[in-house]
């Protein structure tokens, strides 16, 4: 991850981060899983490229429910709450 400019978490080693410009990606890795928090298709699309070649992965889909986290899109951006 280092080597393709993202920065570690110092408070959680298991997040890393990287910035361009107003384009952000935040990588969290849970046991077997990847979250990809991204706010730009171009970066989701290049970084995916990025984790497949280093991990053996598949990409399943939007992620609705994260460690017991529900995960809402709305035209404003996310509502996180907890699922039951």
């Amino acid at each position: 991850m280092l080597t393709n400019e993202f920065k570690i978490n110092e408070v959680d080693k298991a997040i890393y981060l990287k910035n361009r410009d107003k384009y952000y990606v935040i990588v969290c890795f849970y046991m077997d899983n990847i979250l990809m928090l991204i706010n730009n298709n171009y970066m989701i699309k290049s970084n995916k490229k990025i984790l497949i070649n280093k991990f053996d992965m598949k990409y399943l889909t939007v992620v609705n429910v994260m460690l017991w986290i529900k995960i809402t899109r709305t035209y404003n951006g996310l509502i996180l709450s907890h699922f039951y």
